[in-house]
C-alpha cells in the first residue's frame, strides 16, 4: 500500500506539469494507493483556494478520482465532500457532519453554521 501526498494528487487531477502528472498517473493506475482524510482536505483547500476551483466542479472531481484510491472511512469521505459543495462550510467542518450523520457522533462546536447543519 502506498500512501499519497497532497501534491502527487494535485499533479495528476490538475495535469500541469507533464513529467509530474505522467508519474502521478502511473503509480496511481498501478499501485494500490490510500488517500487520508487529511490529504483530501489539502487537496481541497488547495484547489479552492490557490487554484479557484468551483466547489462543485471540486465534487465531481474528487468523486471521480475516489474510485482510484482507497481511503478511510470513504462514507465519510464522500458525504463530507458532497456536503462541501452544497454548503457554505469549511471542508473540516464538513467532515464533522458527515461522521455525525453516518456515525452518529456527536459534535460540540461554536460554529453556527455547522450547529444549524448538525440540527436539521
Amino acid at each position: 500500500m502506498v500512501m499519497l501526498d497532497t501534491n502527487i494528487i494535485l499533479r495528476y487531477l490538475l495535469n500541469d506539469d507533464e513529467r509530474m502528472a505522467s508519474e502521478a498517473e502511473r503509480v496511481i493506475k498501478n499501485t494500490s494507493v490510500q488517500v487520508t482524510i487529511e490529504i483530501f482536505a489539502e487537496v481541497i483547500y488547495v484547489l479552492k483556494g490557490v487554484y479557484h476551483i468551483d466547489r462543485t466542479e471540486i465534487k465531481q472531481c474528487l468523486f471521480e478520482f475516489l474510485s482510484e484510491v482507497t481511503t478511510p472511512e470513504p462514507e465519510v469521505l464522500k458525504l463530507g465532500i458532497e456536503t462541501y459543495a452544497e454548503q457554505n462550510l469549511d471542508f473540516p467542518d464538513c467532515i464533522l457532519y458527515a461522521y455525525h450523520k453516518i456515525k452518529g457522533y456527536e459534535v460540540k462546536t461554536f460554529d453556527k453554521k455547522l450547529n444549524r447543519l448538525l440540527g436539521e
